[in-house]
């Protein structure tokens, strides 16, 4: 049985696509002005400040899928939120910004040099200090300037979230520390480097589960009123970001830089214990072999050759087939029938990428 609200306050059929679409494009809009007029402050105040600024906007500007806020305008629409209340959209250019923050400090733990294809802002930051012939040590300086810009784009997140009705708050105080734990344990099982699937998949239901899907479902839901799609939202949301991690997983091993726009095999080079690496310590000697106590001295190429003659690609295929079928049950269950199809749509576009 559905438990969307009344068909009334609904919006249903192709509105309900174009709906979406036109919020998520009032989101982009709200972000970029926003951004806009904090340059405009800031070159009045200091001209030089405004390079931090323009690290924020060049992060922002440079792609991304837009999935949380699209997960959270879904949320509100298919728990019949009106489409002409502000709110949605400050709350969904939050979600945004916060993965701007988290993408920041992510590449300066990672020493990731990549990012969508462009220098990440850590090493363009070094490159120009180096430059500039500035003093000091320019990895810590351009280090430095991207930890400082993804905790002005948090300050945004939280700026735009002013009016944000007290349950939805609620909702995103749990998504970030949701974040923050995640990624702690993900550098800490890197640290340890132990197979233990049970906790990679905890961490992979913290950064993705629940920071990328379920979250930004039921702040929507909750922006909407419409509390009773929270357990269904839990159980799609969790669904969908597993699959999302472990399709992760693949394309860091097995993906091109041309089409992820990140270092190949960069999860692996810094150690870290994805579900898929963490399965294949566990089950298969040969590869155990490889690593051994020393990931670093480990050859990449042969574990990917390893990863890929010894099944686990398609056992990991198997995996994503499996957890969105059992999402695209929830949705088809839980919503009626032009919300289902939506959320179907997004998890299997979620999913079924290419970087």
């Amino acid at each position: 049985m559905s438990t969307a609200l009344p068909t009334s306050r609904r919006i249903t059929g192709d509105t309900a696509r174009d709906t979406l679409d036109f919020l998520l494009a009032r989101v982009e809009r709200r972000i970029q002005e926003f951004l806009a007029e904090e340059r405009r402050v800031w070159a009045e105040r200091n001209p030089d400040s405004t390079e931090l600024i323009d690290c924020v906007a060049r992060m922002v500007g440079s792609g991304g899928k837009r999935l949380r806020p699209a997960f959270c305008v879904a949320g509100y629409l298919a728990g019949g939120g009106d489409p002409g209340d502000d709110a949605v959209v400050d709350v969904a250019a939050a979600l945004e910004l916060l993965h701007t923050f988290a993408l920041l400090h992510d590449d300066v733990m990672d020493d990731s040099g990549l990012r969508r294809g462009e220098p990440t802002a850590h090493r363009a930051h070094s490159a120009l200090h180096r430059e500039r012939g500035w003093r000091g040590e320019a990895r810590r300086y351009g280090e430095g300037v991207a930890v400082l810009a993804g905790d002005l784009a948090l300050v945004y997140a939280e700026r735009l979230l002013a009016d944000c009705p007290p349950r939805a708050r609620r909702v995103w105080g749990e998504l970030c520390t949701e974040l923050m734990v995640g990624q702690f344990l993900d550098v800490r099982a890197a640290a340890r480097f132990v197979p233990d699937p049970e906790l990679a998949r905890w961490i992979a239901l913290f950064k993705s589960g629940r920071y990328t899907v379920y979250r930004p479902l039921a702040m929507g839901a909750e922006l909407a009123g419409a509390g009773e799609l929270l357990g269904p939202f839990e159980e799609y949301g969790l669904a969908v970001g597993e699959a999302f991690q472990l399709r992760d997983d693949l394309l860091d091993a097995f993906g091109s830089p041309e089409l992820t726009g990140k270092p190949a095999q960069l999860d692996f080079r810094q150690h870290k214990m994805t579900l898929l690496m963490s399965y294949a310590l566990r089950d298969d000697a040969e590869i155990a072999a490889l690593v051994g106590d020393d990931p670093a001295g480990a050859d990449p190429d042969r574990l990917h050759d390893l990863l890929l003659a010894n099944g686990f690609r398609d056992t990991v295929e198997s995996a994503i087939a499996e957890r969105l079928r059992s999402a695209e049950e929830v949705a088809r269950r839980a919503l009626a029938p032009d919300w289902s199809a939506q959320l179907c749509a997004m998890a299997r576009q979620a999913v079924h990428r290419t970087g």
